[in-house]
């Protein structure tokens, strides 16, 4: 059971990568699309990088805004506010509170 709560807690936070990675990819394929109707081959391409980062651009940036007006995907990812997973923020904090003990 441990493993499978694992295995989805991981899959949740790759999730952003992966829809961002989606989108760009889908983004590239309309760019080469339409590249397709330019006499130059050199802007086909420069469309299709483009048309490949700026889709995948709005997507994380309207994924990253979903993510932090929703509580219930914050909480059903196990992430914070602003995407980070909770088990790094409180990495974070426990290193950030061995080092004030060492000193």
């Amino acid at each position: 059971m441990r493993a499978k709560i694992i295995f989805l807690r991981a899959s949740g936070w790759l999730l952003t990568p992966i829809v961002a990675l989606a989108a760009a990819f889908f983004g590239a394929l309309v760019g080469t699309v339409l590249a397709a109707l330019l006499p130059n081959p050199i802007h086909g391409v420069v469309l299709t990088i483009l048309t490949g980062g700026a889709a995948g651009f709005v997507t994380v940036h309207y994924w990253l805004r979903a993510l932090r007006q929703s509580p219930k995907l914050q909480h059903a990812l196990h992430v914070l506010p602003d995407g980070t997973p909770e088990v790094a923020a409180s990495d974070d904090a426990a290193g950030d509170t061995q080092d004030d003990a060492e000193t």
